[in-house]
């Protein structure tokens, strides 16, 4: 079966945008009601609640990740047949996943007060929320969301992103009028739960109507479900490694500096976690084409895949980094004001942090549209537990600032080296000393497209906090954009971005044309 990569990417790309865009607005929204109407503290209890579920989602083991890439091959070869077996093994295996979440988080009940330092709001249950969070995560695994495989799996993420927005759009709106016209955070959180409902089940029927012909029935040969189950047994480590590493910072700011810090913490967090989302609809959108690309095609065009993907990936990667020096502080204290601010020097580390996660990013989609996890098994876990330790060690010496500290020096220093070693050595050779070279030019243009914004920017001075965002926003569209254009003008790579863009712009004024 043939599949248009770039054409799927580029509708991928755009639903998933649009699907983060009405993230965006509306989280911004209900955590400023969230503040005026029920108080900061519910925030963080939020926030706590939702790492934990993290941690217990590890019971997944890879197993999404295992059975989509093994579908890719059968796409190509157009084998109904092997696809309509891996989704009947999905459905059992999610089904089982369900059951294990569900006695995990019932086991760990009782130790929910040693995680969180200080009180709770008076008018809450944390046993209740609890369960309430763990009941919305079981049945999504109970529900129809071993169908999600094959929109994955035929690159038609798309598909997902506009149920999800659809869906989302509604929740919000009903959430907002819940906490404003009702005050009562459990109700929010019971429209959390069949907001999860919802999305399951019309997913579920938008599968069975764009693939009727694939049914979970028919069983796998066992040398097959053994190749298979030896890829979860490898993702199993890369999965524990990833959601400790992302959940650790949370909790260990809980149990050592409370509730409060953490809300002011997740304030600035949602932002960063906002901008590495968009980054995420990107590549997952890009990921089955690219699996499809290394089957296809040779080594030199897969390298040159790998190139081209990068540079637009550090392209997005500078305007954010920029964007963020810039307006991190004044759009905060127009959201959330004064009191909430933290010291400027958080905003350059929250920047930093973003180019240590977003940076790699381009050899962890090659790697996992590879399926080459059983090299690359042992390094989250390696990262996270060093990232733990350090994180306990320095929020106690300097406090918060530790946390971002140690998770940045985990992924630069750990993390990215090992990923790069595994990809060349099982992957492409990608020439590792030019590459990373080649990184590291990219890393010092945001560094100066960074500093030389920001210095224009404090040259203005507007008392009226929208105008200055404005202003400054525009600058920071403009200016570092135009710098990196200018400086990587005769690269091949800037070249085929050019190219992507305008055949993009040439797409979509044809369309409307047609209309």
């Amino acid at each position: 079966m043939v599949i248009n990569r770039k054409k799927n990417a580029i509708f991928g790309t755009f639903w998933g945008g649009l699907q983060k865009t009405v993230i965006i607005v509306f989280s911004f929204i209900i955590r400023t009601v969230f503040i005026h109407t029920i108080g900061v503290s519910y925030l963080g209890l939020s926030s706590f609640f939702e790492s934990l579920l993290q941690v217990l989602n590890l019971a997944e083991l890879g197993v999404s990740s295992a059975l989509v890439f093994s579908m890719y091959k059968p796409i190509v070869d157009d084998d109904e047949e092997k696809i309509c077996a891996l989704m009947n093994l999905y459905r059992r295996c999610y089904r089982i996943i369900g059951l294990i979440i569900l006695g995990l988080g019932l086991a760990i009940m009782p130790f929910i007060p040693l995680l969180i330092k200080n009180s709770v709001p008076s008018d809450i249950n944390i046993y209740a929320v609890y369960l309430m969070y763990l009941g919305a995560t079981v049945l999504s695994y109970w529900m129809f969301a071993y169908r999600n495989s094959l929109f994955y799996a035929f690159q038609r993420i798309d598909v997902l992103n506009i149920i999800s927005s659809t869906v989302s759009l509604v929740t919000y709106i009903l959430q907002l009028v819940c906490l404003i016209r009702f005050r009562n955070y459990y109700a929010f959180l019971v429209i959390s739960i069949l907001s999860a409902i919802a999305i399951n089940v019309i997913t579920g029927f938008a599968s069975k109507k764009t693939y009727p012909q694939f049914i979970a029935t028919g069983v796998l040969p066992q040398e097959e479900r053994n190749e298979i189950f030896r890829k979860v047994k490898d993702l199993f480590t890369l999965k524990i490694g990833d959601v400790a590493f992302h959940s650790a910072d949370s909790i260990v700011i809980s149990s050592f500096l409370g509730l409060d810090v953490l809300a002011v913490y997740q304030n600035y967090n949602t932002i960063l976690l906002t901008i590495i989302s968009f980054f995420a609809v990107f590549y997952n959108a890009c990921e089955a084409g690219i699996a499809n690309s290394l089957i296809v095609n040779d080594e030199r065009e897969n390298r040159k895949l790998l190139y081209n993907i990068r540079h637009i990936s550090f392209f997005f990667l500078n305007f954010c980094v920029t964007s963020l020096v810039c307006l991190y502080q004044p759009f905060m204290e127009l959201w959330v004001g004064k009191e909430y601010l933290l010291e400027f020097s958080m905003v350059v580390l929250f920047a930093t942090y973003l180019v240590a996660e977003i940076a790699p990013r381009t050899l962890m989609v090659f790697k996992n549209a590879g399926g080459i996890w059983h090299g690359d098994r042992f390094r989250p876990l390696i990262i996270s537990v060093s990232n733990l330790c350090i994180n306990i060690i320095l929020v106690n010496i300097i406090g918060i600032k530790g946390v971002l500290i140690a998770t940045i020096f985990t992924w630069t220093c750990i993390g990215s080296p090992w990923l790069i070693y595994n990809v060349n050595h099982n992957l492409l050779r990608i020439e590792v000393k030019k590459y990373i070279m080649t990184s590291a030019i990219y890393v010092i243009t945001m560094i100066g497209c960074a500093v030389v914004s920001y210095g224009l920017c404090s040259l203005i001075h507007i008392d009226n906090l929208i105008a200055n965002i404005i202003i400054r926003g525009l600058l920071c569209l403009a200016l570092p954009n135009g710098m990196f254009c200018l400086f990587f003008l005769k690269k091949t790579e800037q070249q085929y971005f050019v190219t992507t863009a305008l055949s993009i712009i040439k797409g979509m004024r044809h369309g409307l044309s047609n209309k």
